[in-house]
């Protein structure tokens, strides 16, 4: 049987190609896949700031979701047509991490759709114990969305996040907008720092507190709204050296400081605030199996409104000027691709 695949080839390009069906390994689940969304680590790679590892001929994409559609040899408990996401890490299991009960930062991570071919493709086989089974009651297009919030619950999970917390989340992008929601789910009250108006008034629409950081008094008005305390967690998301320079000034006595952000140049850092009032650092990166478990809990009770953020949906043949549009609009938050018809339900 032939399918479609959208293969990355370098210069910000992308090639339809046709490939053949192979089925399934040993140890792997096949999947049909209906919807993969276009994460941040993406838009890198049709950037070109990881062809090094990428190459040039590659099927990227691993926030999907689809329905079992083979089984391979030694694997027990899936059926054909169950609904799946893939929680896209495979360890070695023999690193000094792994040994210690951490495969998700495993020292030979090999990440699926970026290391290996991923999910803009209609068809796509992984280890069956990157899949997890979701309820039939939940929507694939809204499914697509589960890898990203899980992100977010390890990243407020890593902050011991509590009710009643004051929260700052440095960003408003996908993450950091899913990372305010987890966060305001749990009890705490929470802030997104941004500076696209966009963004500010999304929040503001989803009961969240915001602050421009381009505002003279921002870093006054945020220690002023929590009594003059500080913030409790704050979620570095930026990137930027501004976003690292309000972290710590408005950080409060034993507050925590969680980075989640991919920082592409060396920020420097005020170390004589985490001295002054004892902060906390920890980071934070990608997620476990309890966290896409909570996820999809999270997802499927509409406990998070995720679905807010899924901005466009569009076929797997227009995937080129899906990335396109997405990286020159600055109101856009969540493309999907769309890449099964059938499946895409």
């Amino acid at each position: 049987m032939s399918l479609n695949a959208a293969f990355y080839t370098g210069n910000k390009q992308f090639s339809l190609e046709t490939v053949e069906s192979v089925p399934p390994g040993t140890g792997e689940v096949q999947i049909d896949v209906a919807y993969c969304g276009i994460c941040g680590t993406d838009l890198h790679v049709y950037l070109g700031h990881m062809d090094q590892r990428i190459g040039d001929h590659r099927v990227i994409g691993h926030e999907m979701s689809g329905t079992v559609s083979a089984i391979g040899k030694d694997v027990d408990g899936y059926a054909i047509g169950e609904p799946v996401v893939v929680r896209p890490l495979d360890a070695c299991g023999e690193c000094p991490s792994c040994l210690r009960g951490f495969p998700h930062v495993c020292q030979k991570l090999t990440f699926l759709g970026l290391d290996t071919n991923g999910a803009f493709q209609q068809q796509w086989s992984v280890p069956a114990h990157t899949v997890h089974k979701l309820p039939n009651t939940l929507s694939l297009e809204h499914a697509a969305l589960i890898e990203p919030v899980a992100v977010a619950v390890h990243d407020v999970r890593r902050g011991q996040v509590a009710a009643g917390d004051d929260v700052l989340v440095i960003g408003g992008g996908p993450i950091g907008m899913l990372i305010a929601m987890v966060a305001k789910q749990a009890g705490a009250d929470v802030t997104v720092s941004e500076i696209n108006t966009h963004r500010l008034s999304m929040a503001k629409a989803m009961g969240i507190n915001t602050v421009n950081p381009k505002d003279e008094d921002a870093a006054a008005a945020l220690m002023a709204s929590t009594g003059g305390k500080g913030v409790d967690v704050v979620f570095e998301v930026s990137g930027t050296q501004p976003g690292v320079d309000l972290m710590t000034a408005v950080t409060a006595t034993r507050g925590r400081v969680v980075m989640v952000a991919i920082h592409a140049n060396k920020p420097t850092v005020d170390l004589f605030q985490f001295f002054w009032k004892e902060i906390e650092m920890v980071g934070a990166r990608v997620y476990e199996p309890s966290d896409y478990e909570e996820a999809i809990r999270l997802v499927a009770t509409e406990a998070i409104d995720s679905k807010r953020l899924i901005t466009s949906v569009q076929a797997l043949p227009d995937i080129q000027s899906a990335f396109e549009e997405l990286a020159g609009n600055p109101k856009a938050m969540k493309t999907l691709i769309r890449c099964n018809a059938a499946e895409a339900s």
